[in-house]
C-alpha cells in the first residue's frame, strides 16, 4: 500500500505583547522544514484580522515524513517555548486529499 500524503493545518496563537517575538520564532523553521525529507510545502500565514494568530498550511508525502519533522530539533525548540510564547496549545488538525 502506497503512503498517503498527509495535510497540516497548525493553529498558533502568541500572548499579548508577544506577536512578533512568535513570528520571528514561526519565520525561522522555514528553511530547515522546507529542506526536510518528505515536505511538499510549509506555508507560513498571518491573519489579517488578529496579528496574534498564526496559521501554518503544509504537506508531508506520509505520515512517517510529518512524524519526522515533529521530531526535529528546530521544531522541538519552539514547543520547547510554547508555554512562555503562546496563549493555548498549538492546535494541530490533520488532512487527507479527497478530491
Amino acid at each position: 500500500m502506497a503512503a498517503e500524503k498527509v495535510t497540516v493545518l497548525a493553529l498558533i496563537v502568541a500572548k499579548p505583547g508577544l506577536e512578533e517575538r512568535v513570528s520571528d520564532e514561526l519565520e525561522a523553521l522555514l528553511a530547515p522544514t522546507r529542506q526536510e525529507e518528505g515536505c511538499i510545502n510549509y506555508n507560513f500565514h498571518r491573519s489579517g484580522e488578529d496579528p496574534a494568530r498564526f496559521m501554518f498550511y503544509e504537506n508531508w508525502r506520509s505520515q512517517q515524513d510529518l512524524d519526522a519533522h515533529l521530531a526535529r530539533p528546530h521544531l522541538v525548540r519552539f514547543l520547547g517555548l510554547a508555554g512562555e510564547l503562546l496563549a493555548e496549545p498549538v492546535q494541530i488538525s490533520l488532512w487527507q486529499e479527497v478530491g
